[in-house]
């Protein structure tokens, strides 16, 4: 029989790292709540990175290399990437996507969206700002929302050049297993023995490198 004392520690479904005592009752941490906050600040505006994937359709543009010349076939008017991102679809659809189940879940009326697609965004992510704390606490797939919107701003920064693809590093886990991490990783759990790590934890393992040739 299980006693209360053998219960896990509530975590944070985001880092995985236990939580505060004025946080048991949330899906996530502050410092995890906040990096969704601004992730979602990073995308709107004039400024902001959904704005810059204009700038970064045509071949050639930032982000996206040298125009590789010699084929016998023309080269596309526009490159591919930043535009599923910044057509319907991409970024505007999947956070209108999220909006509409937090709405459905809160018992409100269906969002209304007006304007272009720049507009739209900016509507959105004003609004998902404002039901974040809520959703911090309550919402079940929290987390599922933290990972997909953090995927969109690291593709948006890597098609705009706003940053390099993300490098990852070799950790070795406490049963030898080799582990690939980045620098921004939320938590990582090892294949092998199933130990869970949050953020803190995993850039805290030794490198794979320096382990194996002790």
């Amino acid at each position: 029989m299980m006693h209360l004392d053998d219960a896990p520690a509530p975590a944070c479904t985001i880092c995985h790292n236990g939580l505060y005592e004025n946080e048991l009752t949330h899906q996530a941490c502050r410092p995890c709540t906040d990096r969704v906050d601004h992730n979602l600040r990073a995308l709107a505006g004039a400024d902001g990175l959904y704005a810059r994937l204009a700038h970064s359709l045509r071949p050639g543009s930032s982000g996206g290399g040298p125009v590789v010349s010699g084929s016998r076939t023309a080269p596309l008017p526009v490159r591919l990437e930043p535009l599923s991102l910044a057509a319907r679809g991409g970024v505007v659809t999947i956070l209108q996507t999220w909006l509409i189940d937090w709405h459905d879940l809160l018992g409100y009326r269906h969002p209304r969206w007006d304007g272009d697609l720049q507009q739209q965004l900016d509507q959105v992510v004003k609004r998902l700002r404002v039901l974040l704390p809520w959703a911090a606490e309550e919402h079940g797939a929290f987390d599922e929302f933290a990972r997909e919107l953090g995927s969109l701003v690291h593709q948006c920064q890597v098609v705009t050049g706003g940053e390099k693809p993300t490098r990852r590093i070799g950790v070795a886990c406490t049963c030898g297993h080799t582990l690939r991490v980045t620098l921004d990783t939320a938590g990582v759990r090892c294949p092998a023995c199933s130990t869970q790590y949050g953020h803190s934890e995993a850039l805290r393992l030794p490198l794979a490198e320096r382990r194996n040739a002790a």
